[in-house]
């Protein structure tokens, strides 16, 4: 037995190793910061679990192999894989598995060029950057597009799976989409369905969770709903959720954001006088029933989408 083997610990305590890491507070957080999401969470402290005992088998000499955590997540727009994705970073910096633990996030006009020669620099300049961390490829699957035989999105994509593969102890890469067309997009491009060993389905929130975000939303911002005004939301959630482009909770951010724009122009038009601080925080029920979802109108022109 040499001087090397004889200086490796006998035991390795899990529990001890978790708290001194900082994934606990990680962890934590995800849990204050994300409502619902059982299963998204689940699958996250389970991954803690494997790089723990990955560390742990190397401190005490074992075998191991860096396992290969390139991940996709799925689901529709607002049900929080940029956030997720950005407590993944974290918590593969504190487990050792990544050196900066810092987040990049991109879509296809991040990598792919207009141009011969234009796609190869920008998708080294973004994999450059995120280098140490997590790369976030949002609605990944556009960068395939068959129909085009101009298009170069093709050539970023063997330069990702090199990298996935080459570098897989330095940089995580989670493509995030639609499921559909995810399913689609590794169909086409079985390089990627190889290297991704974890698919993580994000799924839609439901009401009553959506209403708790919304509290949560308005609370960090120091509004509150009167009475009223939380009959009139929980309405607005169940008209709205059945409605095209409804992108979870970020529609019900948007929803909030135009309420107290309605709140502000109620407020300065009534001219009331001197107001309290209640006064200024409150948010009444025709703030909300102003909408014109409660007429069958669509409350956004715009189309809400991304992760």
């Amino acid at each position: 037995m040499d001087a090397a083997t004889q200086t490796l610990p006998l035991t390795v305590d899990l529990r001890a190793e978790y708290e001194s890491s900082g994934a606990r507070e990680v962890l934590e957080e995800l849990d204050a910061d994300l409502i619902g999401l059982e299963p998204v969470k689940q699958r996250i402290r389970e991954t803690a679990a494997l790089l723990l005992v990955e560390r742990a088998r190397k401190s005490l000499g074992l075998a191991h192999d860096t396992p290969t955590l390139h991940m996709s997540f799925t689901g529709n727009p607002g049900t929080g894989k940029t956030t997720v994705a950005l407590k993944m970073a974290g918590l593969l910096k504190r487990l050792g598995y990544v050196r900066k633990g810092h987040l990049v996030s991109v879509t296809r006009d991040d990598l792919v060029g207009q141009y011969i020669g234009h796609t190869a620099p920008k998708t080294r300049e973004v994999l450059k950057r995120a280098m140490g961390g997590v790369l976030f490829i949002d609605e990944a699957y556009y960068l395939y597009r068959p129909d085009n035989e101009r298009d170069y999105g093709q050539e970023a994509i063997e330069i990702l799976l090199q990298v996935m593969e080459n570098m897989r102890d330095d940089l995580v890469v989670i493509l995030a989409g639609y499921a559909d067309r995810m399913d689609t997009f590794f169909s086409a491009n079985p390089g990627f369905r190889s290297r991704i060993a974890h698919h993580i389905d994000f799924p839609d929130y439901s009401n009553d969770e959506l209403n708790r975000i919304a509290g949560h939303m308005l609370g960090a911002q120091n509004y509150t709903l009167s009475p009223g005004a939380e009959v009139a939301l929980a309405e607005y959630i169940g008209l709205r959720r059945s409605q095209p482009h409804f992108a979870n909770a970020r529609s019900i951010r948007n929803a909030l954001d135009r309420a107290r724009l309605r709140q502000a122009n109620r407020l300065f038009l009534a001219d009331a006088g001197p107001l309290d601080a209640a006064a200024l925080s409150r948010i009444e029920a025709e703030d909300i029933r102003a909408s014109r979802v409660f007429s069958g109108g669509l409350d956004s022109d715009r189309k809400e989408t991304a992760a």
